[in-house]
């Protein structure tokens, strides 16, 4: 996948995640933090440089499962 998508797809994850943080005032302060999380992992993937697709999609796993902890 080429830089260029990859920084378009993490762009697009961490601004729904920044959205559902804006509009959601009764997340629990877990829900809160969980979603931070993900949104810095979010932040550091993007500058990081010269993955290969294997170390990208672990990344990307990393956050996934953030996002399904926030959800169950």
């Amino acid at each position: 996948m080429s830089r260029l998508k990859r920084l378009q797809n993490i762009d697009g994850l961490k601004t729904s995640l920044q959205t559902i943080l804006q509009n959601q005032c009764s997340l629990s302060e877990s829900d809160v933090n969980l979603l931070n999380d993900a949104v810095a992992k979010l932040n550091r993937l993007g500058t990081k440089k010269g993955l290969t697709d294997k170390q990208y999609q672990t990344e990307i796993a990393d956050i996934i499962d953030l996002i399904i902890t926030f959800l169950i």
